[in-house]
């Protein structure tokens, strides 16, 4: 693997142990919204590197929202970094889990969990998704409202885009103000997740999905009995899926 030496510009923590670490590379490959890049670094048994989403289109600097797994390897380490601290980037970008990947639809829904908000945040800063749906659900199914994140800027594209764009934040451990109650899969089945979107989830929607695994598998067998099915180019569907862990 190709690695370039990156510069930490700024660290903005959210919540305890949720951030984002915005990274100067500017040798970083160009690379299209909801690929991913390795981040690591050398230590003396080795060099360690995971993989992140990048939560920014390709720029010059790079944001990477992350949260601290106080047992894991790296984002301990990650944790630490403040704006002048070096970190190796990995050059070369992977993953299909792209717009280039997606089904025409009139509708596109982004349901992600936890940091699996960062392709979507990567989508939403380009104009193709804007010029390419009609409509465009965000759903971000997290813990606790504190563990809310780049609620500013999802705000400012609800006041830029009007009705063409919803944001449905899901909360799972609390009640919190403006968001549902349960896990995304409860409110599907309830009917209050569609209900806050404004629109169904049909056979004419694209639905994109990027979290925790049990979500994913319960959303596709939900979605599944809808007639939804995963997205092939020899086989088109409904469904893009990113799983990460």
């Amino acid at each position: 693997m190709e690695w370039t030496e990156g510069i930490v510009r700024n660290k903005k923590v959210w919540a305890p142990g949720l951030f984002t670490l915005s990274i100067e590379a500017p040798e970083v490959h160009p690379f299209e919204p909801g690929q991913f890049l390795q981040l690591g670094y050398d230590r003396p048994d080795g060099h360690l590197h995971r993989p992140y989403s990048v939560a920014s289109p390709h720029e010059t600097t790079l944001e990477f929202f992350i949260v601290l797994v106080e047992q894991g390897q790296l984002t301990p380490w990650l944790w630490q970094l403040n704006p002048g601290d070096q970190i190796h980037v990995s050059k070369k970008p992977a993953g299909g889990f792209t717009l280039t990947k997606c089904p025409e639809a009139t509708t596109i829904w982004l349901i992600g969990t936890g940091t699996g908000l960062a392709p979507y945040i990567a989508m939403l800063r380009r104009p193709e998704i804007w010029e390419r749906y009609k409509k465009i659900v965000l759903v971000h199914g997290i813990r606790h409202a504190s563990d809310q994140a780049y609620l500013e800027e999802i705000a400012g594209y609800s006041e830029g885009f009007g009705s063409q764009f919803v944001f449905v934040p899901v909360v799972s451990r609390e009640q919190a103000a403006g968001a549902l109650f349960g896990r995304i899969t409860q409110c599907l089945v309830d009917g209050s997740l569609e209900a806050m979107a404004q629109c169904a989830l049909t056979l004419d929607s694209c639905v994109m999905m990027c979290g925790n695994p049990d979500m994913l598998d319960e959303m596709e067998r939900l979605l599944g009995e809808r007639g939804l099915k995963k997205h092939r180019h020899s086989n088109p569907g409904q469904l893009v899926i990113e799983r990460y862990w």
